[in-house]
C-alpha cells in the first residue's frame, strides 16, 4: 500500500515527536524481564464473586480425600478477604459492576450477593447485603437477568445456577443442560447442528449436572439417560482441562465448573482439584481475581505492529520464536479446531480464535520486513503464516463473514461472524497476497480463489453496515452507548481493511469514514461520552464521562492511514492535539471499560491505552510533512531493545 501524501499540520511536530519518543520507551519497557507484554487484566467483581462461591462451597463441602487441596482455614482467608474486596468496590446504587469502572449490572450483582451469602457473611455486611438485595429487586430478579441476555443463555444460566446454590432463586428457574451431549464425539457436532456444543462443554456438563442432581428431569426417558452419561461426560470434563486447570483461563468458566461439581458431591474429583489451584494461583494479593489470566499473544502481536508503525526493527525484539510458539499445531483438544491458529495466550488454557490469527499473521509480517530480519528464517515464519491463513479460509461462514472460533450456523457468539473479525482477516489476506499467489501458495492455480473469497468478504461487510454509516463490532463494547456497541471500534477495523485492498472509494467506505470524522467528541477525542447511566443524585457512577484513549487512538489510526487524508486534517490535528496533551500530563495510560463477550461482559487492559497510543504517534509522524531542522524520529528508538 502507497502511504497517503504528507500534510502540513497545526500539531507542533516537537511535541508530536516527544510523545512518540515518551510512549514508546514507555512499551519497551513495560516488557520488564519478559520477551513477550504480558499486560495485565483489569480485577473483575464478576470473577471475584464467583471465585469465592467456589471456595466457599468447597469450605462447606470439604471433602475426606483432600490431597492437594488448601486447608479450611486457609480457604477461608481467601474467601474472607475476596469478600472484604467485594463490599469495599460495591457501587453507590447498591450493584456491582463487572470492573471498578463499570457501571452496576443484575448479572454481576446477583453474582456478588450469592457469595456472600455462600460465604455465610451476611451478618458482617448487612448494609452491603441490603444495598445489593435492593439494586436486584429494582430490576426484577430473573426477569431482569433475562432481559439482559435475551436468548443467548450462554451467561444466564452459569449466573442462576449460583444464585440457586445460594438459596437467592428456586432450581426451577435455571434451564436444564443436555449434559449428555458431551458423550457424541466432537465430529457428529455439525449433525445435530450444534457447531459450538464443544466450545461450550465445560459449563454444558458442570451445570447441566449440577441441575440433574439438584432438580432431575420430570421425563424418565431423559433421566435414564442422563443417569447414564453422568460419569461419561465427567472423563470428556476432564479430558478437556487443560494443565494449568482454567477452561479458558477465564475464572467465572473455571468457578462455575467448580461450583457445580462441588454441590453434586465431587468435591474431590480431579477436575474440581485442578480447578481449585486454577483459581489460587489466579488470586491477587488484594483478594481479588481477573476476568482471565493475561492477553499475552494478543497484547504481544498489537505491539509488535505498533512498534512498526514507528520504523522499529521489530525483528530485534526477540519475539520470532515466542510468538511462533503460542501457534495451535495440533487438533486442539478443547474445541476440536483443526491446527494453524493462534490464541489470546500463551497459557495452556487459550484457545485459537480469528482475532488473534490475523492479529499474528500481521505481526510475522511486521517482522519479516524488519531492517535485520535473518532471511534464512522466512521459509518457516512463511509456513506459519500459511498454516494460520488456511485455518481461517476453512473458517468463515456461510453468510462470507468470519467468527470466533468455529464456523456454523450463526446462532450463537461462538460461531456468528463479526465485522470486526472479518476485517481483520482481511487485513491479513493482504499482508501475505504475493505468498497466496505464488510458487506453492494457497491460491497459486486459483488466484481468482482468493479474489472471491476477499469479495465475499467485503460484501458481508457491506452488510453488516448500519444505517449511519458506522458498523458494529462482535468483541468490543461501549458501557456508555444507548446499546452497548462500539461503533468507533467497529467502524475503525473495518475501514483499515477497505484501506489495505485500496477500497476506500466503494460506498461503504466513504460512508463510514463520513461517519468517522464526524463521530469526533467537543473535547477533540473519540468514544465514551458523557455517561447515560446516572445515580438518583445526580452523580456518575464513576468518572470515565469523556473520550477514551482506546477509541480516540484507534479513530486517529484509521483516519490518517486513509489515502483521502488532507480532507480529515481538521479532524485529526484536534485529535493529535488532545492524545498529545494526554500524553504530556501522563492521562494517556488510563484505561477505559471494553465490552467483552459481545458487549455483555466489560474489562479493561493495562496495556491497550498504551499499545495504541504508540501505534498512531508513529503512524502520525510517517503522515505529517517534516518541518525544517527535526531530528530523526527514529534516532533514539532502539535504546531500549537490548
Amino acid at each position: 500500500m502507497n502511504a497517503p501524501p504528507s500534510h502540513p499540520t497545526t500539531v507542533s511536530r516537537d511535541r508530536l515527536h516527544a510523545a512518540a519518543v515518551k510512549a514508546r520507551q514507555k512499551l519497551l519497557a513495560s516488557r520488564d524481564s519478559q520477551v513477550f507484554w504480558e499486560g495485565e487484566l483489569a480485577t473483575s467483581a464478576l470473577s471475584t464473586a464467583t471465585a469465592v462461591s467456589t471456595l466457599a462451597l468447597l469450605h462447606q463441602h470439604y471433602p475426606l480425600n483432600s490431597d492437594s487441596l488448601p486447608t479450611p482455614g486457609e480457604l477461608r482467608d481467601f474467601i474472607n478477604k475476596g469478600v472484604a474486596w467485594l463490599a469495599t468496590h460495591q457501587n453507590e446504587d447498591g450493584g456491582w459492576g463487572d470492573t471498578i469502572l463499570s457501571y452496576s449490572n443484575i448479572a454481576t450483582t446477583m453474582l456478588g450477593l450469592s457469595a456472600i451469602r455462600l460465604a455465610g457473611l451476611e451478618a458482617e455486611y448487612p448494609e452491603i447485603v441490603n444495598a445489593a438485595t435492593d439494586y436486584i429487586d429494582r430490576l426484577g430478579w430473573i426477569d431482569g437477568l433475562r432481559e439482559r441476555y435475551g436468548k443467548d443463555k450462554t451467561f444466564a444460566v452459569p449466573i442462576l445456577t449460583n444464585a440457586a446454590l445460594a438459596g437467592l432463586v428456586p432450581w426451577s428457574s435455571v434451564a436444564s443442560l443436555p449434559f449428555e451431549l458431551a458423550c457424541f464425539p466432537q465430529a457428529f457436532y455439525k449433525f445435530l447442528k450444534l457447531p459450538v456444543v464443544s466450545y461450550a462443554i465445560p459449563a454444558l456438563v458442570g451445570i447441566g449436572q449440577a441441575k440433574y442432581f439438584h432438580r432431575k428431569p420430570w421425563n424418565p426417558l431423559t433421566r435414564l439417560i442422563r443417569s447414564l452419561t453422568v460419569k461419561k461426560s465427567l472423563q470428556v470434563l476432564n479430558r478437556m482441562q487443560p494443565a494449568s486447570g482454567g477452561y479458558l483461563e477465564a475464572i467465572p468458566l473455571t468457578s462455575f465448573v467448580a461450583m457445580s461439581l462441588i454441590s453434586t458431591g465431587r468435591a474431590d474429583h480431579g477436575v474440581t482439584k485442578n480447578a481449585v489451584r486454577f483459581l489460587l494461583d489466579t488470586v491477587r494479593p488484594d483478594g481479588s481475581w481477573p476476568i482471565d489470566t493475561n492477553l499475552a499473544t494478543w497484547n504481544t502481536s498489537l505491539a509488535i505492529k505498533a512498534l512498526d508503525a514507528n520504523s522499529v526493527d521489530t525483528a530485534k525484539l526477540g519475539l520470532t520464536d515466542w510468538l511462533l510458539s503460542c501457534q495451535n499445531t495440533e487438533v486442539h483438544p478443547f474445541t476440536g479446531a483443526d491446527p494453524g491458529g493462534w490464541g489470546w495466550s500463551d497459557l495452556s488454557g487459550a484457545v485459537p480464535d480469528c482475532d488473534d490469527t490475523p492479529g499474528a499473521i500481521l505481526a510475522l509480517d511486521c517482522i519479516r520486513r524488519s531492517e535485520s530480519f535473518d532471511q534464512d528464517e522466512l521459509p518457516r515464519i512463511q509456513q506459519a503464516a500459511m498454516a494460520g491463513i488456511r485455518w481461517m479460509l476453512n473458517l468463515q461462514n456461510r453468510d462470507h463473514g468470519w467468527p470466533t472460533f468455529c464456523r456454523g450456523w450463526g446462532t450463537l457468539p461462538f460461531d456468528r461472524s463479526g465485522a470486526d473479525l472479518t476485517a481483520h482477516v482481511l487485513r491479513a489476506l493482504k499482508a501475505w497476497e504475493p505468498e497466496l499467489l505464488a510458487g506453492d501458495g494457497l491460491f497459486a492455480n486459483n488466484p481468482k480463489g482468493l479474489q472471491k473469497v476477499v469479495d465475499e468478504g467485503f460484501g458481508y461487510l457491506a452488510s453488516q453496515q448500519q444505517a449511519d454509516g458506522s458498523w458494529f463490532p462482535l468483541w468490543f463494547g461501549n458501557q456508555d452507548h444507548p446499546q452497548e456497541e462500539n461503533p468507533v471500534y467497529g467502524t475503525s477495523k473495518v475501514l483499515l481493511a477497505y484501506v489495505a485492498w485500496k477500497r476506500t472509494t466503494e460506498d461503504a467506505a466513504v460512508r463510514g469514514y463520513r461517519w468517522l470524522d464526524a463521530a469526533i467528541n467537543i473535547d477533540g477525542g473519540w468514544g465514551s461520552g458523557v455517561a447515560h447511566q446516572k445515580l438518583n443524585s445526580g452523580k456518575l457512577n464513576n468518572q470515565r464521562d469523556g473520550s477514551s484513549i482506546e477509541e480516540t487512538t484507534l479513530a486517529l489510526e484509521t483516519l490518517l492511514q486513509s489515502p483521502e487524508f488532507e480532507q480529515f486534517a481538521a479532524t485529526t490535528d484536534k485529535g493529535l492535539a488532545w492524545l498529545i496533551n494526554r500524553v504530556e500530563t501522563d492521562r494517556y495510560l488510563d484505561c477505559s471499560p471494553i465490552g467483552f463477550y459481545f458487549a455483555k461482559l466489560w474489562y479493561h487492559e493495562r496495556l491497550y491505552p498504551l499499545i495504541f497510543t504508540v501505534s498512531i504517534l508513529g503512524t502520525a509522524l510517517s503522515r505529517i510533512s517534516d518541518s525544517a531542522g527535526n531530528t530523526d524520529q527514529n534516532s533514539d528508538i532502539h535504546k531500549g531493545l537490548h
